[in-house]
């Protein structure tokens, strides 16, 4: 009795893998961590061939702004997209891009070509094929699993990412003295072609109305006057922007590093650990996950977690210590997590099938925007008033800032997912 009172307790806190069972998402979930995993080796081997060849950060800055402009535009479009069309062919296509890009990204390093305008082109073709992947992958999920399980599902997603963020890198890091630089974007290749077959057997999943057709600007409008409209929907994005813009504060890291933390110029140790702290949290309180499926109040969930983070953002401002500074990062990323699991669960729930894609789209589009508007409103702020001020008032920011956009749309509050057999809701 003892010991499976002791396996029930293990199994309300160990990752929820009940979505796993189930073959379709099984599939699509090994297809996004080898996605993951890949992804990583390509974002650094990008940056290291560019500062290669132009020895200046200046072009390496060049690649967040190349990277970013499809992920934005290609986001919203792709998202309308994955309403019109059967979801599984435009996975297809958009993995057989993305392994396209990849397979000539290696040919380019490999033959020598030399070009840093040739990787950054190819670098935003990547991109684009990316960011059409990412809203049809995510709104894919709610026709494969239970509507019960779609925060488990949502965790068992975050946490996998999570993981490639942590130890993609570091597994670049690892293999570019061994093999060189052309051959990690053979192995990203590989691994890419491997996900077609994988996603080759998902179910069709054409759009429940039956009817394919083309999607144009008028679709990507209408899925922004149907966000506006419900204010749950609406709600999620609002908060997670505030959370982003007014918190992310890895801007502040290199500063932080050699001047707080003792880092010698050019970085060390600290910088890295500073990085990392953030991934590390979001994937160890996604290992610890197994409860989120039994929390109703989603949207009390979301507020209560934004403000973790923004506690733990003010903490990091305020820390001489560097390990303290880790563990406050940490406790954020962790909070983050929380909040990133209830947010997409709310818009696979919350959305109806026929505009989950352009809401997905929307989630990229903030997803990849949101740090990138925070770098530099962080940076401002730090050159004005100093790195402590803009870290602690980034973080009271965000927890002022999370409860007045849920007064002023309190549904979001008392959002309650629905219980197993009860119908969609129309947020």
């Amino acid at each position: 009795m003892s010991q499976r009172r002791a396996r029930r307790a293990l199994g309300s806190i160990v990752v929820d893998r009940r979505p796993l069972r189930i073959p379709a998402f099984r599939r699509l979930w090994v297809s996004s961590v080898v996605t993951a995993l890949g992804s990583q080796l390509t974002a650094v081997a990008v940056p290291k061939q560019v500062f290669d060849l132009t020895g200046s950060s200046g072009y390496v800055g060049l690649t967040g702004a190349v990277a970013l402009v499809p992920l934005l535009v290609f986001g919203l479009w792709g998202g309308a997209i994955a309403d019109t069309v059967d979801r599984r062919k435009l996975l297809m296509v958009s993995n057989t891009g993305i392994a396209g890009t990849a397979a000539l990204l290696w040919a380019q390093a490999f033959f020598a070509v030399d070009s840093v305008w040739v990787v950054l082109a190819l670098l935003g073709v990547n991109q684009a094929f990316f960011a059409i992947n990412m809203p049809t992958r995510n709104a894919a999920v709610a026709r494969l699993v239970p509507e019960h399980l779609l925060p488990s599902a949502a965790a068992l997603n975050g946490t996998m990412s999570m993981f490639g963020a942590v130890f993609g890198p570091m597994a670049a890091g690892a293999l570019l003295p061994v093999v060189g630089l052309s051959s990690l974007y053979l192995v990203d290749t590989v691994a890419l072609v491997v996900v077609l077959w994988a996603v080759w057997r998902l179910p069709p999943l054409p759009p429940l109305a039956g009817a394919v057709r083309r999607a144009g600007l008028r679709d990507v409008a209408d899925g922004f006057r149907y966000m506006a409209t419900r204010k749950i929907l609406l709600a999620s994005f609002v908060v997670d922007v505030v959370a982003m813009v007014a918190g992310m504060p890895r801007a502040l890291f290199p500063e932080m590093a050699e001047r707080t933390f003792g880092d010698p110029p050019g970085g060390g140790f600290a910088l890295g650990l500073l990085f990392a702290a953030i991934p590390i949290g979001a994937m160890l309180i996604g290992l610890m996950s197994g409860w989120v499926s039994r929390v109703r109040r989603q949207g009390v969930a979301v507020v209560a977690a934004i403000c973790v983070w923004g506690l733990a953002v003010v903490g990091f401002g305020l820390s001489s210590s560097l390990w303290l500074a880790v563990l406050f990062l940490a406790i954020g990323g962790a909070a983050d997590m929380v909040s990133a699991i209830y947010r997409m669960a709310i818009l696979q729930s919350a959305a109806t099938d026929e505009m989950r894609g352009r809401t997905q789209g929307a989630f990229t589009v903030v997803v990849a925007g949101g740090p990138r508007l925070a770098d530099l409103t962080h940076g401002w702020a730090a050159a004005g008033v100093g790195t402590t001020a803009a870290a602690t008032g980034g973080g009271v920011l965000v927890i002022v800032l999370v409860l007045l956009a849920v007064a002023l749309l309190p549904a979001f509050w008392r959002y309650r997912a629905p219980v197993a057999g009860e119908s969609r809701a129309a947020a």
